[in-house]
């Protein structure tokens, strides 16, 4: 391959807002060092992301049909506020679509495949056309590693002590591995990673999970090479001017940002200690409110009574969206209630905003057990079945943003940030490198 060369690569992540938007970003990096993308989605996934992609970046949206099945009109082939009864209908639909995969495969005739954890017969197909295939893993590198110490040393305690689930967390830790062949001891995640060509890309950096990634690494026999934080530059974002304006007027520091992500949705219960919770701790706060689509929820009717009146001037409450990357930039923002899923987490550090960690579902409890090992945010204490309560809520906000135990935290978010500023591109440097050098290799060996 000559070296002044373009490499056209074919991206895939999977069908999850939280997938996508790494590999877009990912995607706008490796388009401006010399390489041709093909990003392929479903059309309900590329048309949120179209406007985020400028002239500037060699990047062509291919489209991906799936099969309409029972319930899944094309309007439900993502996972961005999808009813979570029918994510195994999506998963079902996704893995029907591997003969238009390969046609497109065939016809685009890419020179490399990034794939996602989901599709491990992605880099089979690209193997046959003697196509080199990297997978990229959009969750922790300590998830990975949690998740290949137990199948590869199953009954053998996970040798970091400090990486862990609660009892009430079994379940949510399992569910992460529903997409697995039922009755296998192989899931769809560790074939996809034994598939990957020689290395494995991870949304992470060393500073913050070098010992898991070094870890995975051994585990899977494949050199591990972090991407970074890949953060979406928050002037990219459509400014929601009420939110800005809002935020402006107040302190520095002083607001708590408030989200559970695109994919989770909270119980009538959640939302009353929340909103309890916010209350009590008398700080401001904007709190982003999703539902299902198609569920004809009022946001007013979702929240406790006079809720709103109640917190009126300190309290934003927003259905649906917001620029979170620009919020969590803001000057105004000092602490972030999360469902602590690796895009937020990501977010919160690359802008130093110290977490409360608040998980609900799949990675998440890995993901705050992390957060807590290295200093930067405080899991929100539960009952014993893991049910969140107003006081605990209200304490651990104010112990993370204004509270003098908070400043080791506090500290140590700002200290991260500044560190993934200097690195800059490093990462992604060395990751360029990498691809060419497989891509490279995959040539002489025609």
């Amino acid at each position: 391959m000559d070296a002044n060369s373009k490499i056209s690569v074919l991206m895939f992540p999977w069908l999850a807002h939280g997938h996508i938007s790494p590999f877009l970003e990912l995607a706008k990096k490796l388009s401006k060092r010399n390489f041709d993308i093909y990003l392929l989605s479903t059309p309900a996934n590329l048309g949120s992301i179209e406007q985020k992609i400028s002239e500037n970046f060699s990047i062509q949206l291919v489209e991906l049909h799936l099969p309409t099945l029972p319930n899944l009109p094309p309007l439900y082939h993502t996972t961005n506020g999808l009813p979570p009864n029918l994510i195994l209908t999506l998963l079902k639909a996704f893995n029907m679509a591997i003969p238009n995969f390969a046609k497109i495969f065939k016809t685009l005739k890419p020179d490399l495949l990034i794939y996602d954890m989901f599709q491990p017969w992605a880099p089979k197909i690209a193997l046959e056309h003697n196509i080199p295939a990297v997978e990229f893993i959009t969750y922790s590198a300590t998830v990975t590693a949690y998740m290949l110490d137990k199948y590869k040393n199953p009954g053998i305690r996970f040798p970091f002590p400090e990486i862990y689930d609660r009892n009430y967390e079994n379940y949510l830790v399992a569910r992460f591995w529903s997409a697995g062949v039922k009755g296998s001891a192989k899931t769809t995640e560790i074939e996809s990673m034994e598939e990957s060509s020689k290395i494995v890309l991870i949304k992470t950096f060393k500073d913050f999970e070098g010992k898991y990634c070094d870890y995975v690494s051994k585990l899977v026999g494949k050199k591990v090479v972090t991407v970074g934080p890949l953060v979406r530059n928050p002037n990219y974002e459509c400014e929601d001017s009420e939110i800005i304006q809002w935020l402006n007027k107040k302190g520095k520091s002083s607001c708590v940002f408030v989200s559970f992500g695109s994919e989770y949705f909270l119980s009538k219960e959640d939302v009353e200690e929340i909103a309890h919770g916010l209350a009590l701790s008398n700080l401001n706060f904007i709190w982003v409110v999703r539902f299902p689509v198609g569920e004809n929820s009022r946001l007013e009717e979702a929240l406790p009574q006079n809720f709103l009146q109640n917190v009126a001037g300190r309290g934003m409450v927003v259905e649906g969206w917001a620029p979170q990357a620009r919020i969590l930039g803001h000057s105004s923002i000092g602490g972030f209630v999360s469902h602590c899923g690796w895009s937020s987490v990501m977010e919160g550090m690359k802008f130093g905003v110290p977490i409360i960690a608040m998980p609900m579902q799949y990675d998440q409890p890995i993901n705050a057990r992390l957060l807590g090992e290295v200093g930067v945010g405080v899991d929100t204490e539960r009952d014993e079945n893991g049910r969140l309560q107003r006081e605990n809520v209200a304490n651990v906000i104010k112990q993370v943003v204004v509270e003098k135990e908070g400043e080791v935290v506090r500290k140590k978010a700002r200290e991260l940030s500044d560190n993934i500023r200097l690195k800059g591109d490093e990462e992604i440097n060395v990751v360029v490198e990498e691809l060419v050098q497989l891509c490279r290799e995959k040539k002489c060996q025609k």
